[in-house]
Order: C-alpha cells, then sequence, then structure tokens
C-alpha cells in the first residue's frame, strides 16, 4: 500500500508529511516508522489488535502499514517536464493512491503562489497536470495499439475505451470518473493512466477552525462539493495539529485530543479512509507468539490470505479455522469459542471477512 501526498507548495504538505515522519522518530515498537527523508511507514490503526493482546499476552504485536510518499515537484507545466515535473510524474505512477493536500485556510505570512487562496483552482491545477500527462501517454497508446488492431479485431474494444476516455479527459473529467464495467476497468489497469488513481482530499485548515463548525466554512465546502461532483473522498484535517500531535506519546496524546474535543486524530482517520479507499480489509491472527494483522483486499480467498503469511500455507492450504473477531471477544477466548462450536472450519474458496480471526492449516 502506496500513497503519495501532492499538493502545490505552502499548502501544507510538507507538514502533513513531517507529521508523519516525526511519528516515526520515536520508539521502534512506537506504530510509526521511517524509511528515508521522503517515505514514511504509517501503522493502520486496529483498536481489535490492543483487545487481542489482553486476551493472549503476546511477545509482540504487528500492525498492518500504509507506507506514504511524499511527492514533491509540482509545478505548472510539469506534465511538459518543467520544474520537476518529470519526476513527480513518475512518483506518481508508482503509487497505489494520491492524498491531494488542499489548502483551507488564509495567512499573511504565508504566501501562495496563486496570491490568493482557492481550494478548487489548486485542485484543478494538479488535475489538469495529470490529464495532460494522460493525453500524451494515450495517443501513444491508441497509435500502437490500432496498428495491432489491422492484424487482429480483438484489440477494437480497447481502442474504443481509449477513444472515451480520451474524449472524457479532454473535457477536464479524471478517468477515475467514468463508469465501467468489470471487464474495462481491467482494461484502465493495464493503461497506467495517473487520472485513474484513487484521489482523498485533504482540506487543510488553520488551528484557530479547529474549535469552530468548520464544517460550514465556505473554502471547505468548496472541497467537499468538488470531491462529491468528482466521485472522490475527502477529510478535513489540520496538519499543524498533526505535527504537534506526533511528538506527543499516546497518553499526551489522547489527553491533548481531549482537550482540543477531538475523538480521534486526523491522521488516523486519514489511514483509515485511505485503507478503505483502496478496497483493503485485514485478517488477525492472534497467539502467545504475535497478535498481527494482515492486510488483503476485498474478495481475496482463503487459500490467498494464507499465501500472504507464507507462500507455502498457499500452496500446502488444507482448511482455515476461523472465527469472527467479536465472537471471538464476547467469549473470551479461542477454546471457549471452539466448545461453543463457534469455529468454522472453511476451504479454500471462502471469501475472507474484515475482522476474521484465523488458524490456517497446511501440509508441504
Amino acid at each position: 500500500m502506496k500513497l503519495g501526498i501532492v499538493g502545490l507548495p505552502n499548502v501544507g504538505k510538507s507538514t502533513l508529511f513531517n507529521a508523519i515522519t516525526k511519528a516515526g522518530a520515536e520508539a521502534a515498537n512506537y506504530p510509526f516508522c521511517t524509511i528515508e527523508p521522503n517515505v514514511g511507514m504509517v501503522a493502520v490503526p486496529d483498536e481489535r489488535l490492543d483487545v487481542l493482546a489482553r486476551m493472549y499476552d503476546p511477545e509482540k504485536i504487528t500492525p498492518t502499514f500504509i507506507e506514504f510518499v511524499d511527492i514533491a515537484g509540482l509545478v505548472r507545466g510539469a506534465s511538459r517536464g518543467e520544474g520537476l515535473g518529470n519526476k513527480f510524474l513518475s512518483h506518481i505512477r508508482e503509487v497505489d493512491a494520491i492524498v491531494h493536500v488542499v489548502r483551507c485556510f488564509e495567512d499573511d505570512n504565508i504566501t501562495h503562489v496563486d496570491t490568493t487562496i482557492d481550494p478548487v483552482r489548486d485542485i484543478e491545477t494538479i488535475n489538469l497536470e495529470l490529464i495532460f500527462a494522460d493525453l500524451e501517454s494515450l495517443e501513444r497508446k491508441l497509435d500502437r495499439t490500432k496498428k495491432l488492431l489491422k492484424g487482429d479485431k480483438k484489440y477494437q474494444a480497447e481502442i474504443d475505451l481509449m477513444e472515451r476516455i480520451r474524449e472524457s479527459l479532454e473535457k477536464g473529467v479524471p478517468a477515475r470518473s467514468l463508469s465501467l464495467s468489470e471487464e474495462e476497468a481491467e482494461m484502465v489497469r493495464q493503461m497506467f493512466l495517473l487520472t485513474s488513481k484513487p484521489v482523498i482530499y485533504a482540506a487543510n485548515i488553520s488551528e484557530d477552525m479547529i474549535s469552530t463548525d468548520y464544517a460550514s466554512n465556505p473554502l471547505v465546502e468548496k472541497v467537499m462539493a468538488h470531491a462529491a461532483g468528482e466521485g472522490a473522498e475527502a477529510i478535513v484535517i489540520c496538519a499543524k495539529i498533526e505535527e504537534e500531535v506526533a511528538e506527543l506519546d499516546q497518553e499526551e496524546k489522547q489527553a491533548f485530543l481531549r482537550e482540543l474535543g477531538i475523538a480521534e486524530s486526523g491522521l488516523d482517520q486519514l489511514i483509515k479512509r485511505c485503507y478503505r479507499l483502496l478496497g483493503l480489509i485485514s485478517f488477525l491472527t492472534a497467539g502467545p507468539k504475535e497478535v498481527r494483522a494482515w492486510t488483503i483486499k476485498k474478495g481475496t480467498k482463503a487459500a490467498q490470505a494464507a499465501g500472504k503469511i507464507h507462500s507455502d500455507m498457499e500452496r500446502g492450504f488444507i482448511r482455515a479455522e476461523i472465527v469472527p473477531y467479536d465472537t471471538l471477544v464476547e467469549v473470551g477466548s479461542y477454546n471457549a469459542a471452539r466448545e461453543k462450536g463457534l469455529v468454522r472450519s472453511e476451504g479454500r474458496d471462502y471469501v475472507m471477512m474484515d475482522g476474521d480471526v484465523v488458524l490456517f492449516r497446511f501440509n508441504v
């Protein structure tokens, strides 16, 4: 799971990324860690792990992680290689989804590249660069595919889809906004278009807006309306507060958030929303050695899930012994669940559910 953080200069993108990397500057067992200056690994918040840890008293707890990449270098003309445009675009091609930070606060001490604050204009600036880049790559793909069509008519459907996407892009509509069949969606994935990547807009507000009804702020409203029109996700976040929260230990963090009247940090909310955005769920394994969350795509079958742990487990899969997390907590232990007949034995084609606590049986 790799998420790219993008945004124009002075919108709070770097401040948000600093919150991620600062959180990683703590101890190794803290649920954040930094790999290098422009990449941060952040644990997906999952309260279920803490509950299971109290039940099993394991030697270690291992959450699942999301990787954030600080993508810099955007200026107008990035699609033509202006500034660090080529590098910027290549970094976006490598991520699974985009976190687009948009400035929704006024501050005379922080200049904006376009002098005034207009989040929708900022969104369109970046979206247009991605659209221009997609149009260029799509034209090349179309030329190549049309040549193949002369020898094989099976390429006609792909050509029709590319022409439909091109028409959409020329109207300023990103590829992700198109309604696609499963077959078409698979073809689009093979095109590696920048505008086909899912996006979550992060409306960055100032610290003094935290205690107000920021949802009615006209700048925030613009971002939410734009996201809704595009079929994208949106979240309100204060990057400056997140940077301060990241320097606190867990107890201090909770006290600070309570003081602000916030139930959950913006960063935790962002991570969870990104997790859902990518269509991901977690299954859990638990024992005295380790309590751990494993990331899989929705729709993953039991044998494939076993392969996430080790390829041998998928190859020699026998069965999955499963108890839903809520059931396990309700009865108090795995043994109690087994005695009550609540542990199910599932075959390799069972579709995994979020929160399944699993023991895989295999033989190689």
